[in-house]
């Protein structure tokens, strides 16, 4: 749900004319935001080190040809280069973890989870594969959870009835001798007086 959802259309604009243009609206009360200068920052960060280990590849095969007949200089080399090799996979493996688990954290959100960790528990994580921006197997898993531990889950609120409200200009059927308004009652009742 964004502000304008929240607030309505016409206190919306009201809020943003008063805000001013300098000024971001956002809700981040679930955590879910990131302001963009962070993320462009921390995404500079990761492609500068990117190129850094490709560019000290680079270096090392240059060294490595340079350096034929030295064997000693030659074992060195290719242990930096297995080095380089296993800090690349840890840093891949790690970003794919944490792309799985903010996935995996959004797919519990939008399934209106109470309680994601309580949830994330219970379910078999290493059976979980995320295939670009879905996970394939979290649906069956979240199902049956929700079969076993429906507390879990929010209930899906159904939107109340709206009471139906009548004028009450109600009109009685006439013939039975009954008034069909307080004014006729009062006549009757005045005129069995006189």
């Amino acid at each position: 749900m964004d502000l304008k959802e929240l607030l309505g259309e016409e206190l919306y604009n009201q809020v943003k004319e008063k805000a001013g243009d300098e000024h971001k609206i956002a809700i981040v009360s679930d955590g879910s935001y990131i302001p963009k200068d962070k993320f462009d920052q921390v995404n500079q960060e990761k492609n500068d080190y990117k190129k850094q280990v490709s560019d000290r590849d680079k270096q090392l095969d240059d060294l490595k040809t340079k350096a034929t007949g030295n064997e000693d200089l030659q074992a060195q080399i290719q242990q930096l280069q297995d080095d380089n090799k296993k800090i690349k996979d840890d840093y891949e493996a790690k970003i794919q973890k944490q792309t799985f688990d903010y996935t995996l954290k959004d797919a519990l959100q939008a399934n209106k989870v109470r309680n994601p960790k309580a949830v994330q528990a219970l379910l078999d994580t290493e059976s979980i594969k995320l295939d670009g921006d879905k996970l394939l197997g979290l649906d069956d898993q979240l199902k049956n959870i929700k079969e076993s531990d429906p507390y879990l889950f929010q209930e899906e609120q159904q939107e109340p009835p709206k009471p139906s409200f009548t004028t009450g200009n109600h009109q009685k059927q006439q013939g039975n001798g009954e008034p069909s308004s307080l004014g006729e009652a009062l006549a009757q009742k005045f005129a069995q007086k006189q």
